[in-house]
């Protein structure tokens, strides 16, 4: 790996820990008695009137919110460069929820936190305030990016830790990229070079005659070369005396 390539792994690392630090700070500065939703005339009037006396709070939590989970969308893809093999098709699919959910988070945080300032400080009635968020918070669209945030939230975390837990494939066991020694080679080239598998040469078959196997023996000989092997260990064991003849 180059330099440029841990760099960029640097950086990507470092949107995860942003990402917390953002959303962290906007549940920290959102008045207290805001994180809920105006469903009802009541509920919007209760909200309207903490957010009278605190507007200035409400656009810094919300622009924090929004930049969080913007980072959180960039921390998904950088998680899904980490798996290989069989984890890397559910790490894409993980990022792609992952990041989509960020994106629809960043828009129901605007209409929480951003809209409710706005409707807080327009010069109008509260009962008309109080209904513009009633409306906005229970139309289809609202509706629609709330159910995609929350899905989002739960299914990318599991399926991206289902994917960095999924083991490695058979192409890396069998001496591939992962598990390969330096300076050896991957288990197709060696396979399309010709060259006959370990447990072949295990057991001593499928190669030529004559050829050293690993369990530090030799593969089957020819019977002419095991004739004068015996010969001639016959003639060393008993000094001079000629082999005998074999009889047919």
């Amino acid at each position: 790996m180059d330099n440029a390539a841990r760099a960029r792994q640097r950086v990507l690392a470092l949107f995860l820990p942003i990402a917390a630090v953002l959303y962290i700070s906007a549940e920290a500065i959102s008045p207290k008695g805001t994180d809920q939703v105006a469903t009802d005339t009541a509920t919007a009037l209760k909200l309207l009137a903490i957010a009278a006396k605190h507007p200035t709070q409400l656009y810094i939590a919300g622009t924090c919110a929004v930049l969080g989970l913007g980072a959180l969308a960039v921390s998904y893809a950088a998680i899904a460069t980490l798996t290989r093999d069989r984890g890397s098709a559910v790490a894409t699919v993980a990022a792609l929820i992952g990041s989509i959910g960020a994106f629809c988070g960043a828009i129901v945080n605007v209409l929480v936190f951003p809209n409710l300032a706005a409707a807080a400080t327009a010069h109008t009635t509260p009962g008309a305030a109080a209904q513009f968020l009633v409306t906005t918070f229970n139309s289809g669209f609202g509706h629609g990016f709330e159910y995609a945030y929350f899905i989002g939230i739960y299914v990318a975390p599991l399926l991206m830790g289902v994917a960095l837990l999924a083991k490695p494939g058979r192409s890396a066991l069998a001496g591939g990229p992962v598990l390969r020694r330096p300076g050896s080679r991957p288990a197709a080239d060696i396979l399309r070079s010709g060259r006959r598998p370990v447990h072949a040469a295990i057991c001593g078959r499928d190669g030529p005659a004559g050829s050293p196997d690993l369990a530090g023996g030799r593969a089957a000989r020819q019977p002419a070369t095991l004739g004068a092997d015996r010969r001639t260990r016959v003639a060393v064991g008993e000094g001079t005396r000629p082999a005998p003849e074999e009889t047919l």
